[in-house]
């Protein structure tokens, strides 16, 4: 028998996360983990920082000819990485 106050596990989840405000540094570790799974291992070995701040993506590339190359493919990697997301949560893409 359901009550009125009875939540199903995800809607306790999302509720925690949405009272904590623990949804930014959620999707800023799911960033970090889907960097090397999307990008690959050749790309991932290459990037030193991934950083999130206010919907900025903020990334440190090693080699200056992979700079150069991400740099034409900063709108492909932001809706790569918000489709993965589910949400419009990269809103620019910066590298370094």
């Amino acid at each position: 028998m359901k009550q009125k106050n009875d939540y199903s596990l995800a809607e306790a989840m999302q509720a925690m996360i949405k009272e904590y405000r623990l949804g930014s540094q959620l999707n800023e570790m799911r960033v970090k983990s889907l960097w090397a799974s999307l990008m690959g291992k050749t790309i991932n070995t290459y990037t030193s920082q991934i950083t999130v701040r206010k919907g900025v993506l903020y990334l440190s590339i090693l080699s200056a000819p992979l700079k150069h190359e991400l740099s034409y493919a900063k709108d492909k990697i932001k809706d790569l990485l918000n489709a993965e997301l589910g949400e419009e949560y990269i809103k620019d893409v910066v590298i370094r």
